[in-house]
């Protein structure tokens, strides 16, 4: 199997050709310290992400584990069964570039978070404290924007906020504030989308006074005020005047950073080139997307493309297209892309539209396995769904576990005569089958949907609850503690980025 050293694959990263580094352990381990270009590519849920995330088979591809795990190598046989060509293994995995004398960085979709610091940095990006921002309401005259999508904006807001998702903001914020000198004050969760939404209005160039919310829906509980919860506030299309606007505002930003197009052509001649990856992303709400799309097009909405770039996007340096036929969004996220050092970004000209539905996922069928769809009596049932869900809802009697630590799984549950496998998709449980039959006496699929009684807990952990990182809000207890420690974090990678020379933001 081939080795890599972390040297190299720090020069690799320096460059200029495509790269793709991933970082196989589960995402809660990843979120410990990870290179700051590796993506989080769970061993435990490879066949699922791999396709969307590294769609070219023979792009070089170098995976990692935290050093002498065997999970590395486990990763590179599976890509190597799914096609994969050029696939090597970091020496040692994070060890091993710790060692070198790189840097390792803690956290989840690190180089978006590192660059919302660093556009703060750069353009003085202004912000108000939670306690100005309460008094403003109380005189009625602010508005506040939700820069998250829906999701997360009816789970928890700012009181009166509106959600107007990350790329929307320029799209739909003409109509909302009821005078140019109404104050618009922009919020997301933490920091992130706060500073890129504030930004890109300020760069779109609207009449309004424009600042960040300090620290977001954290900050404001910090600072001991109560949250909304469950509300229904959504920015609606754009009037006439308003899409005008917009449209002004988006031609000035694609000439200010150089944002460029390309057609139809352009893009089908990509798709041919068997040396280049091709990502072709549409940047719109879910609801647009479905309703019509490019052809091969992904799902890509483009506040969460700025915010996690690193969960769409996997092979350094490679061609991104934007697809928005009205412009404004797909140029407002490729204004974004260019800042964070994409050499290639480009805003699709004449997109058309020609397919519709939900997208089926990048992924190979799993492999056939029998299954049952009543739980039989005398079987253990053990769901390979995340902690977060099954803490919340499960199975009566279930354990849970993680795909690539079934051994510990089988230590936990002993010797059954039968093994129910389930997951929260169905088809994750199906690729670890196999798997599990190795271990197992007998193995079956349980083909749900569950539709009896649930109970809630872990009590039937067979492993470390590290598969998946925990945000602040998801833990039940200290959670301003979390928080307090989340921001701190954030705060901290504007620093941190000065010691890795891979890094290359673009300052305009």
């Amino acid at each position: 199997m081939q080795g890599i050293s972390a040297r190299r694959v720090s020069e690799l990263l320096a460059g200029t050709g495509e790269l793709a580094l991933l970082d196989v352990r589960e995402q809660g381990v990843h979120y410990r310290g990870h290179p700051f270009f590796a993506c989080s590519a769970p061993l435990s849920r490879l066949e699922l992400v791999i396709g969307d995330l590294v769609p070219r088979k023979t792009v070089g591809v170098v995976v990692l584990d935290g050093g002498g795990e065997g999970l590395a190598e486990k990763a590179a046989r599976k890509l190597g069964e799914l096609g994969y060509t050029d696939v090597a293994v970091l020496e040692d995995g994070c060890d091993g570039w710790k060692a070198a004398g790189l840097e390792l960085f803690s956290g989840v979709n690190v180089p978006s978070k590192a660059f919302g610091e660093f556009v703060e940095h750069h353009y003085g990006t202004p912000r108000i404290a939670p306690g100005e921002l309460k008094r403003l309401q109380q005189l009625k005259k602010v508005v506040v924007v939700d820069s998250r999508p829906f999701e997360e904006y009816h789970r928890m807001n700012i009181p009166g906020g509106i959600d107007v998702p990350g790329a929307e903001l320029v799209w739909r914020i003409h109509d909302l504030p009821p005078s140019p000198d109404t104050l618009v004050v922009v919020n997301c969760a933490g920091r992130t989308r706060s500073i890129i939404g504030c930004q890109s209005l300020r760069n779109a160039g609207i009449p309004n006074p424009v600042v960040a919310l300090k620290d977001g829906t954290m900050g404001w509980e910090l600072a001991g005020f109560t949250v909304e919860r469950g509300a229904e506030r959504v920015a609606p299309p754009p009037s006439d005047e308003g899409r005008k606007k917009a449209l002004a505002a988006a031609e000035r930003v694609a000439k200010r950073f150089g944002v460029r197009s390309c057609t139809s052509r352009d893009v089908g001649a990509w798709k041919e080139d068997n040396s280049r990856t091709l990502y072709l992303l549409d940047v719109r709400p879910r609801e647009e997307f479905e309703r019509a799309r490019v052809a091969g097009s992904r799902h890509a909405p483009g506040g969460q493309l700025v915010q996690a770039s690193d969960e769409y996007v996997g092979v350094r340096n490679a061609p991104i297209v934007l697809v928005d036929p009205e412009r404004v969004r797909a140029v407002m996220t490729a204004s974004w892309l260019i800042q964070m050092g994409w050499p290639e970004v480009f805003v699709h000209e004449d997109a058309k539209l020609t397919e519709s539905g939900p997208r089926t996922p990048r992924a190979p069928a799993p492999p056939p396995w029998p299954t049952v769809a009543t739980i039989p009596d005398g079987a253990a049932v053990l769901d390979l769904s995340t902690s977060l869900r099954f803490y919340k809802a499960h199975i009566p009697g279930a354990w849970w576990g993680v795909r690539s630590r079934l051994g510990d799984a089988r230590r936990a549950i002993g010797d059954v005569p039968l093994l129910v496998l389930t997951s929260d998709d169905g088809v994750l449980a199906k690729f670890a089958a196999p798997e599990a039959a190795g271990l197992f006496r007998k193995v079956v699929v349980f083909e749900g949907p569950w539709r009896g009684p649930t109970e809630s807990g872990m009590e039937r952990a067979t492993t470390t609850r590290d598969d998946v990182w925990y945000k602040p809000y998801d833990h039940s207890a200290d959670y301003l503690k979390h928080a307090r420690d989340y921001l701190d974090w954030e705060v901290a990678l504007v620093e941190q980025i000065k010691r890795d020379p891979t890094i290359r933001f673009r300052a305009f």
